[in-house]
């Protein structure tokens, strides 16, 4: 089974993207500018554990 990584708003705190984890993702935790659908905007969104 594929590991996924998480994503959370860094707004609201909603867990709403869910990618596949890369190899180099084990060391830091990565941060994506992505369109949150409860803020209705582009925010920072951040791996959680």
């Amino acid at each position: 089974m594929a590991k996924k990584v998480v994503l959370s708003c860094e707004k609201c705190g909603s867990r709403n993207y869910s990618l596949p984890a890369s190899k180099d993702s084990a060391t830091a935790r990565m941060e994506l500018k992505k369109y949150c659908s409860h803020c209705n905007e582009h925010t920072l969104h951040k791996q959680t554990r």
